[in-house]
């Protein structure tokens, strides 16, 4: 009589056999460990890789140069949507961090906060501790340039929801407002003059229609076309999106009484005829002047390639400009040249006028 073979069915099983690596999660904690440090004031409180992360709201004018007396907090959170298969497919993964916090960030700014802490969110097929430690190390300088704290965040691997090479990434910001210093629409009026601040190309929305084009038009990611410079067409599509915390926040700080600014908004995905109305009152009417700026070519590109309606790409992109304020007609040109003192291209590209919550967008061919 022969021998029976072992029952493989049996054997011990393993939480890494199932495709989840504990120590690959506790060596990347070591690993991002000076990278979030870096992002760390006075008010961050606890250790690194605890449970959940504490962060102390000004109350003690010994330790801290700005007190609040009604403070209002203010939280948002975002991903960056399909962005992350491009970053995936070429394997650059160091700047969607800085996508992310952006993307949170610049709408927290909308309402005047300033942003205190952000948390993160990733989501990956299998762990590798040195490529998440890439993805999160963009996320601290994401934070460092908005002028936030990174005091905590998640790294699930779940290799049944993720293919491999595939991840995602979300995240959480919290800032805060004095309120009577928090943006209201209602106090924007007609007159009111619009600046614009420049993007720095695609930013994170509209991908889905990118990657159509990329895929139908058979274009390749790591060719340098000539109507975009000398960079690749991966590379300038990966470029981060700008984040706008520092300028306007150092902005809002000056003026402290008057309410210069009566409207801000983060031009996301809808454009700017999308985003504008989200934060004006109904009885005004936006009137942009599309030849106030120059649209970046990677728009251009994109337009001519997929053989894309102007209209359209004005109502899925930024088409180069990221935000906008709606500021006092008498105040325009001082906040414009302080916006370039902080180092903003700000140009005046239009106005508000009554009417019904409508955007004209002026000079399109």
């Amino acid at each position: 009589m022969s021998a029976t073979a072992p029952d493989n069915d049996h054997a011990s099983m393993t939480y890494a056999a199932a495709g989840v690596d504990i120590e690959a999660g506790d060596r990347l904690v070591d690993l991002i460990k000076p990278a979030v440090r870096r992002t760390h004031g006075q008010r961050v409180m606890g250790q690194h890789g605890a449970f959940a992360g504490m962060f102390r709201l000004d109350f003690n004018e010994q330790i801290f140069q700005r007190n609040y007396k009604e403070p209002v907090l203010v939280a948002c959170t975002d991903g960056v949507g399909t962005k992350v298969k491009l970053a995936s497919e070429l394997g650059i993964v160091d700047t969607v961090g800085i996508d992310c916090v952006a993307m949170n960030v610049n709408d927290l700014i909308v309402q005047g906060a300033e942003p205190l802490f952000f948390l993160d969110y990733l989501g990956l097929h299998k762990q590798d501790p040195e490529t998440t430690a890439e993805i999160v190390s963009g996320v601290a300088r994401g934070c460092e340039i908005a002028g936030c704290a990174l005091i905590g965040g998640e790294c699930a691997e779940m290799p049944d929801i993720y293919d491999e090479g595939d991840f995602d990434i979300a995240g959480f910001a919290v800032g805060v407002v004095e309120l009577h210093r928090a943006v209201d629409p209602v106090r924007a009026s007609a007159g009111d003059v619009l600046i614009g601040l420049p993007s720095s190309g695609v930013h994170s929305n509209g991908f889905s229609l990118v990657r159509r084009i990329i895929e139908k038009r058979e274009l390749k990611l790591d060719r340098a076309y000539a109507s975009l410079g000398k960079r690749s067409l991966g590379e300038e599509l990966l470029e981060p999106t700008r984040i706008y915390a520092q300028p306007i926040v150092q902005l809002l700080r000056r003026y402290r009484v008057k309410k210069v600014v009566s409207a801000m908004a983060h031009i996301t995905g809808g454009g700017i005829e999308g985003n504008l109305p989200r934060v004006l009152p109904n009885s005004l009417d936006a009137v942009i002047d599309t030849t106030t700026w120059e649209v970046p070519s990677i728009f251009t590109f994109l337009q001519n390639r997929g053989d894309v309606e102007t209209s359209e790409m004005y109502r899925v992109f930024n088409m180069g400009i990221g935000y906008i304020l709606a500021v006092r007609p008498s105040f325009a040109d001082s906040v414009v040249r302080q916006l370039q003192r902080d180092g903003e291209s700000a140009r005046v590209i239009g106005e508000l006028r009554p009417g019904t919550g409508a955007v004209t967008m002026e000079g399109l061919s």
